[in-house]
């Protein structure tokens, strides 16, 4: 879904526009529930673990999903991935598929079922949490601690996939980001079983870009959390470009950016022996880009860490 997210959305004072498209919210609940009423769920002879989140994009699930693959590798386990083949995905199914095997049929009760036939042992579904259809052995959700909930209202009047008591199915929950006891307190309210996990992203080729001028851009669910996570690390933004969740880029697009740098060039480029300014953007947005343009560009590449990790591998095994 190629959107940019409303403002509103994150707003803390409750917005006139909450209010407005509330009626509407109303009706996607009831279409929601009815939806969830008919599903049967189906258990499968293999470890099914779900990410999910309820607030919609930019909450971190692909590379927690990577990340679960590689653990899933370390115990000798032969897991693989399970995606919903929508045509705006195409770029996290890249980023999977250069770490393992992707199975991506309309339905992801045939893409288990055909990854259970291709004799792997393990299904990590990158999203699925409002999938009805599956019973998960381990249900995580993700959240970010710049954004959390937004508003906590439910889409179109809030960024909330549905109501935030839904975190009672978790069995944990992950929060990209700093420590947020009050959000820790509220998600134990609800769900008091479910446990608690934080990461953070460690840029590993900041060196690259250190000392340098760098236009940034994103098309991703919160562009500005990566623009803070250069800046966080040192790194000189000197303009950035948002753009909508999984945008396709057009020439237009890289018109208006390279006529930006022009200006740019005389003003504060000249000043560091006349040095291009670099083009940065996220692994995402890079898997986007034409491959004739691709030189032009660079990307940020990054690891996720979990805190307590032992912890976390320590749940997975026992879902094993």
């Amino acid at each position: 879904m190629n959107f940019k997210k409303p403002k509103f959305w994150d707003y803390k004072k409750i917005s006139i526009w909450s209010f407005t498209l509330f009626p509407f919210t109303i009706i996607y609940r009831f279409v929601f529930f009815i939806i969830k009423s008919f599903k049967i769920q189906k258990k499968f002879p293999i470890p099914i673990i779900c990410i999910g989140n309820i607030y919609l994009g930019g909450t971190g699930k692909t590379p927690l999903a990577m990340e679960i693959f590689r653990i899933n590798k370390s115990l000798n386990k032969n897991p693989a991935f399970v995606k919903k083949p929508y045509g705006y995905l195409n770029d996290e199914i890249k980023m999977l598929k250069k770490v393992g095997e992707i199975f991506t049929f309309k339905d992801r009760v045939s893409s288990i079922s055909s990854l259970i036939d291709n004799e792997y042992d393990v299904a990590i579904l990158d999203d699925g949490f409002q999938d009805f259809s599956i019973n998960p052995d381990l249900t995580i959700l993700c959240f970010n601690s710049k954004q959390l909930i937004g508003n906590g209202f439910v889409i179109p009047s809030g960024p909330l996939r549905e109501k935030f008591s839904s975190i009672k199915r978790a069995d944990c929950i992950f929060i990209n980001g700093k420590k947020n006891l009050e959000f820790e307190n509220k998600i134990k309210s609800i769900n008091s079983k479910a446990k608690i996990f934080y990461s953070k992203y460690k840029i590993k080729n900041s060196n690259k870009f250190k000392n340098k001028e760098i236009i940034a851009f994103a098309g991703i669910g919160n562009p500005q959390n990566f623009f803070d996570l250069l800046r966080e690390n040192n790194i000189n933004v000197i303009r950035t470009f948002s753009f909508p969740d999984h945008h396709h880029y057009s020439k237009a697009d890289f018109n208006k950016i390279f006529s930006e740098i022009s200006l740019l060039k005389d003003r504060t480029i000249k000043k560091q022996n006349k040095n291009e300014a670099i083009l940065l953007t996220t692994e995402k947005d890079y898997s986007r880009l034409d491959d004739k343009i691709k030189d032009n560009f660079n990307y940020v590449d990054i690891d996720l860490e979990i805190e307590d990790k032992n912890e976390f591998i320590s749940l997975i095994k026992e879902k094993l």
